[in-house]
């Protein structure tokens, strides 16, 4: 059972066709400042790591906060609205575009995974798809949200969670899949 034939062959593995947007020197750069500036500003310091994401291509909304364990793989294919809030530990896997919209909260530990891999194909191959997480909505603590994925307006994922499928604006949701269970009031 264990010593059966595997499927693939990850010697046949190649991404040669992904673009990560930026020469090779430059995502260094970013994970040198990535991994020395960022956990090495103090809470307050919130603007100094905005600008780091804007100088190094983010698209990054006034009023914005990020926490200083927030990880992002590649900046430039990242766009958060104004007044967001990124919390500790969040890890924005951004192969691909993700786009937050204003007024959203990504709780701690949660995962945006914008990339995957192709279990038909015998090489593993590489996949990736963006997203997107309308205004005003809450992805609670410890929560992935996978490849391709987008979360409604106004919608509630609840504390570790798993979203596979596009969630509906404006519903409460939870879950492993997530799913919708009841329409989020306005007060």
């Amino acid at each position: 059972m264990t010593n059966d034939e595997p499927f693939v062959d990850l010697r046949k593995y190649d991404q040669s066709w992904f673009d990560r947007g930026r020469p090779g020197w430059y995502i260094l750069l970013w994970w040198f400042v990535q991994a020395i500036a960022f956990p090495l500003t103090p809470h307050p310091f919130n603007n100094l790591r905005c600008a780091l994401l804007r100088l190094f291509g983010a698209s990054i909304g006034k009023g914005v906060l990020i926490r200083p364990t927030a990880r992002f793989t590649y900046p430039w294919k990242v766009t958060i609205g104004d007044y967001s809030w990124i919390g500790d530990d969040v890890v924005l896997y951004s192969l691909d575009q993700i786009h937050i919209g204003g007024h959203c909260v990504i709780s701690q530990k949660s995962y945006l995974c914008t990339g995957s891999h192709d279990i038909q194909d015998p090489a593993f191959g590489l996949k990736t798809a963006s997203i997107t997480i309308g205004n005003g909505a809450w992805i609670a603590a410890d929560c992935f949200i996978g490849l391709g994925v987008q979360i409604g307006a106004n919608a509630v994922i609840g504390a570790r969670s798993s979203v596979f499928n596009d969630i509906p604006s404006g519903q409460v949701c939870w879950g492993n899949p997530c799913i919708p269970r009841y329409p989020r009031k306005k007060e």
